[in-house]
Order: C-alpha cells, then structure tokens, then sequence
C-alpha cells in the first residue's frame, strides 16, 4: 500500500523498492511482490466452499476444514512471505503484524477466520493501488506521448528509425496526426499544434518555418520538416517527466517524523499485545489489535494527498520539483514580480496609430508595414500582424534598404516611403516641426515610429510591451488568497515600470534594479518575515528565483535556464495558475491533517474495542480496509482540484504567439 513506492516503480525501469523505505511500515507487500489475482480468487473461493460444506454437510467438517486450511495458506502466503523478507533485512515493521496476526489465527484452527482477514488485507491493498494508478494517468501519461518510431529525412528519403537514434541536427517529417518525436525547429511548412499536454494550453497553436516545437505534442494540421534540437531525455518531455518522478520521490518534513518514529511503533504494538495476553488470555482479541494496529491510514495521509497534488498541478502546466515546495507554497505570504516576459508580454505590438490630416488609420499602417515587409524587426513583426488580422493586403516593396537602429527606406506603390525614428527621417530631410503632434514618449516605455510619404509626413505609429491580459485578476486572485505583500521589481526606467504597475493594479513598485539589487531586495523582505514567492522568466532572474523561498519561473517550455533555476516552473504564460498553486497547496495541506487526524483516532479507537472484544479479527480487517480508502478517496479529492479554472481563451495568430498575448488589433487605436 506504498502509494509512493507504486507510483514511481511504473515508467521507472532502473527504480528500485529500497529508494522508499519510508513507508515500510504499512503492513503490505512494499517491494510489491506481484500478487496474481488468480492466487487471491482461488484462495477465496476455497473458503467459501468451506462454508458451504459446513453449512450444507452435517458430516464434513473435515473436508470443511481442508478446503479453509488451504484458502487460508493461499491468501496469507503472500502477507506472510513479507514479513519474512523484511526480517531478512533486518527490519521491523507493522508487516509482522499482520503476519503474527495470520498465523496465529492459522496455528489455532481458525482457518476461515485466517483466510477472510488476509483476503480483505489484500483486497485492500489492490483497491489502493488501482486508485493510485488512476492518480498517476495523467503524468504517466507523458511517457506515451512520444512515439517510438521517428520519420527521418536523408537526402530527401524518409527512413523509419527509433526514437531513442534521433541525433540532434537530424531532420524529421511530422505528417497531420502524429505526435512529435523530438524537440526542435520547424524548417519547411506550418501548421496547428496541440501542446496541451506540455503547457496546460486548451487551444492549438500556429507554428510555421522557425518556430520551436516539443516532443510529445500532436501535429493537427499540416506536414512539416523539423530539425532536431534537443532528443530522448533530454527533450522538454523528458525534463518534465523525470522532475516529477524526482518529485514523486521526494518527502514532506512530517513523512521524516513519520520515518523516525516507526521503528518503534512496531514494538509497542507487540507490548500492548503481550498486555492483552495477559490479562484476558483471549487470542481472538491479540490478533484483533495486531490487525488494527496496521496504521495504514495514518501512513497514506500524506503520500496519497502529496501524489494527487502533483497530479492536479501537472495537468494545468505546473512543475512542482520537490513535493516539499507544495507545503513551502502554503507559508507563502509575499510575491515579487519580474516585469518585462512575466507580467508583460515582452513582444512589442501597436498601441496607437496617429495619421495626419488627410490620412486614415488603415492608410497609414499599410504604408508602415508595406516598407517594413522584409524586415525581420520586432517593429515590423507587429506591424504585420496587426495589419494582417485588420484584413489588409501587404504591397511589396521596391528598393528596400534597412539601416539598423534607424529605419527603413523603400517604394510602395511608386511612391518614396520612409519609416523609422524621428532622427532617421530628419536625417532624409523631414524638418522638425513633424514631431508636434507626438503625446506619447518613449521615456514612458512606449517605442515611436514615424513615417514619411514623398517627403511628406504621414503619421506616427505607437507600439510597446504590453501588459498581459490576466496579470490584474492574477493579482487580484493572489490579494484573495491572503497575499500580504505583492512587488514589482524591474530594470526598466521608472515610468515604464510605474505604468505597467497602475495598469495590474500593483501599488509596491521597484525599478531600475539590476540583478544584484533584485536579489538584494529579495533579502530584506525576508528579513522582515516574508515567506518571498519570486516569479521571472527563469534566465536573467534567475540569481533572484534562487534567492526566494520559492522560485517560480515563467513560460518554462523548451528553457533548460528556466527549468533548472526555479524550484516550481510553470510551462505556459498563464499567471491565472499562481493563485491556484497557492490554494491548491493549502487545500493540500488541509487534507493532510485530516488525514493524520482520522488515521490516529482509527489506531486509538481501533486499540480500545479490540482489547475489549467489541470486534474480531474479520470485523477489524474490514474495517482496516474501509479506513484505509477513505484516506485515499478524501487525498484524491485534490486530483479535480483547477478544474474551475477555465482555460485562457486566446485566439492564436498565425505568428504562433501565446495565447495570453493581447490582440494588437485591439489594442491600436487611432489618435
């Protein structure tokens, strides 16, 4: 019944048992011989024909006996044979327990008794561990995403290889419907992409020539040739799955209590047994209170909350390293927030269009972007954007000349087009005068482009970092959660930072910070008490996620920086997962005392009407059994926990942006 122990042998081929020693003492078969079904029912079945021959057969108590005899060697074989193994090994554990408690009932005649309370035992430790499974099909899941057979191109032929053969550098076709074998760049075709099962995103996403795919995501739409980054483990699937696995394996500090205190549970039970020995003489009411005794209930509080935790977080694109983190997320009472790529976007987008007298808002972003088609600037990239979702028809340029860091030149529709910053035009021969009617200013994070007709100007165009759409409700979802204290620490210049802070509603601003001074103002306010969450984008705040309690790192995808520096690395850029990562793991923590409460009072209780005799060995086997799954049925309660968080619904564009991405369309609005 070592939830943890199961869990992490399946997936695992180089597990081994003696890793999870920490619940051998829950009185079941932990190196989990493998008990055939077969063997139980046959067992079972001899029982209850001894039953019927009692009951229908005045002469054959003997026959009887012998069909309950061999029922009960049957079914206590496999208890038995555990204990013997966990002595072997020098170890005592409530596994003897139960064993004493079936050969004592088998050394006294009861075989029908012997036979009914092993079988419940086992019943018991099938029904949790199926339950377990269930538990776990989400994130073992992952291991069958990847397929095993990979199409790999070679001087244009297609050859059928391994997976586990894919070198980085190789070219693969991925064909519509199948699921992507390794991670790595598209370099021919686009299509749609289901990379749910990675980021926790509900809607495809648009991939074309250039944009990074990950294993284990499925192809909807489309055939595509992608070059191979990263292969076999080291893919983003196979970082994601061994972190739970190691996650799996890790423990919470009260499983360590647990771990100190066995050894000497054990012989207290035999003690109280040996007391009840010798004050009643009654044999029955021994084995009672060495059945009872098994605290399984108490052993699976907290594996059986710990596993379906990281069961519910890992469906919503949350990688939780060490199961510790999920208590560690409960104490937490203060956040800092990097600003540019987690609560903004960190791809520019247009914010304004401001044609002159004369011009309209469509005319001018079809002169911008038009001059601006073969650039690959993240300016142009915007531009194109907008225009394309407004439903306008690019013309292609003629004589397009770039100047970096300046501008751009080129005919567009035989006419001289001009667009870049305010020096670059006047460095064409626009006078100044063309800058009066700016109200916006790039000292405010805003990035200005101006464009020119003829020597004519036409008008200016406003782009900048835009906020992320559900950075406000995520602040918001976290005030709720009884956050005291949320700051924004950035290196940008004070106006931009302030701006984005009024616009997500975060009153405690920090900017200009350089990575020091952000790890720094991480220190004080732990000084002052704070349990500090810090959240970045896992590369350049990485000094600061470290420094934090608990570091969250953004957009972790196909990031071995982000993967590896955050203890807790969210897959997608949806910040609506932080305030459910808080309650989940306070719900978490309050199933586990529930847990614990109930399996110490089953173990009190259990004591005292067994020494009494108010129940015997059949009644406390079932009951063992019934306290047992109530404690995993009330853990498994958090694997539908999110489920009220409904997916970000984003439209995707054909740039294969993310979703959380705000809409440039919406958000371009004419002067």
């Amino acid at each position: 019944m070592q939830v943890t122990s199961l869990l992490s042998q399946k997936g695992d081929p180089n597990h081994h048992h003696d890793d999870h020693d920490h619940c051998e003492g829950c009185g079941h078969d932990h190196e989990h011989t493998e008990i055939r079904l077969n063997l139980i029912l046959g067992g079972l079945l001899f029982i209850i024909n001894s039953f019927i021959i009692h009951y229908f057969f005045d002469n054959g108590k003997v026959v009887g006996d012998v069909n309950a005899m061999i029922g009960a060697f049957l079914l206590g074989y496999p208890i038995v044979w555990t204990a013997i193994k966990d002595l072997r090994k020098g170890r005592l554990s409530t596994n003897e327990l139960v064993a004493l408690a079936v050969l004592a009932s088998f050394a006294s005649g009861e075989y029908q008794e012997c036979g009914l309370v092993a079988f419940f035992m086992l019943l018991g430790e099938i029904i949790e561990t199926r339950t377990a499974e269930g538990a776990r099909a989400s994130i073992e899941s992952l291991v069958k995403l990847t397929p095993t057979k990979a199409r790999r191109l070679k001087d244009g032929k297609e050859q059928e290889v391994e997976v586990k053969d894919l070198k980085v550098g190789d070219v693969i076709r991925i064909r519509p419907g199948d699921n992507i074998a390794a991670d790595g760049v598209i370099e021919t075709g686009q299509a749609s992409i289901n990379q749910a099962n990675i980021t926790g995103e509900s809607l495809p996403v648009d991939k074309k020539s250039g944009d990074e795919v990950f294993a284990g995501t499925q192809n909807l739409t489309g055939v595509l040739e992608v070059k191979v980054t990263r292969a076999d483990a080291d893919t983003t699937l196979g970082r994601v799955h061994d972190l739970i696995l190691a996650a799996e394996k890790s423990k919470l500090p009260i499983m360590r209590i647990v771990d100190q205190y066995m050894g000497f549970y054990t012989p207290l039970v035999l003690l109280v047994g040996a007391l009840v020995w010798g004050f009643t003489q009654d044999l029955s009411r021994v084995i009672t209170v060495f059945i009872i005794a098994c605290p399984c209930a108490f052993i699976l509080a907290t594996p059986t909350a710990m596993v379906a935790a990281l069961s519910s977080a890992a469906r919503l694109g949350i990688l939780i390293k060490n199961v510790a983190d999920i208590e560690l997320s409960a104490k937490i009472n203060a956040f800092i927030f990097d600003k540019t790529g987690t609560l903004t976007t960190g791809k520019l987008a247009v914010s304004r269009l401001a044609p002159q007298e004369g011009f309209k808002p469509a005319e001018l972003l079809h002169l911008a972007a038009s001059a601006e088609k073969y650039s690959n600037h993240p300016t142009a990239k915007a531009l194109a954007q907008l225009a394309n979702e407004a439903g306008l028809t690019l013309t292609e340029p003629k004589d397009f000349n770039e100047t970096a860091g300046k501008g751009i030149t080129a005919k567009v529709d035989g006419c001289e087009i001009i667009v870049g910053r305010a020096n670059w035009l006047k460095d064409n021969g626009l006078e100044d005068s063309f800058m009066s009617s700016v109200d916006l200013s790039e000292a405010e994070g805003y990035s200005l482009l101006y464009v020119a007709r003829n020597g004519r100007f036409v008008g200016w165009i406003g782009l900048q970092d835009q906020t992320r759409l559900e950075a406000k409700e995520s602040l918001g979802g976290l005030i709720d959660s009884d956050i005291r204290r949320i700051a924004m620490v950035s290196g940008d210049r004070e106006p931009v930072a302030a701006r984005v802070a009024k616009e997500i509603g975060c009153e405690e601003v920090v900017a200009e910070c350089l990575p020091q001074n952000k790890v720094e103002y991480v220190h004080k306010m732990k000084a002052k008490g704070y349990r500090v969450a810090v959240v970045g984008d896992g590369v350049n705040d990485a000094p600061a996620l470290a420094a934090g309690d608990l570091g969250i790192a953004m957009g972790a995808a196909g990031s071995e920086v982000a993967i590896q520096s955050a203890t807790i690395a969210l897959m997608n850029n949806d910040l609506r997962r932080l305030p459910f990562l808080i309650r989940l793991s306070r719900q978490t923590r309050s199933v586990i005392n529930q847990n614990f409460l109930f399996g110490v009072l089953f173990v009190i209780g259990g004591f005292v009407l067994a020494a009494m005799a108010f129940i015997t060995p059949i009644i406390a086997a079932v009951l063992h059994v019934a306290g047992s799954l109530l404690v995993v049925f009330n853990s498994f309660r958090l694997v539908r926990a999110g489920e009220e968080l409904e997916p970000f619904q984003q439209p995707v564009s054909n740039e294969g942006t993310e979703s959380a991405d705000p809409s440039p369309k919406q958000a371009a609005q004419p002067a």
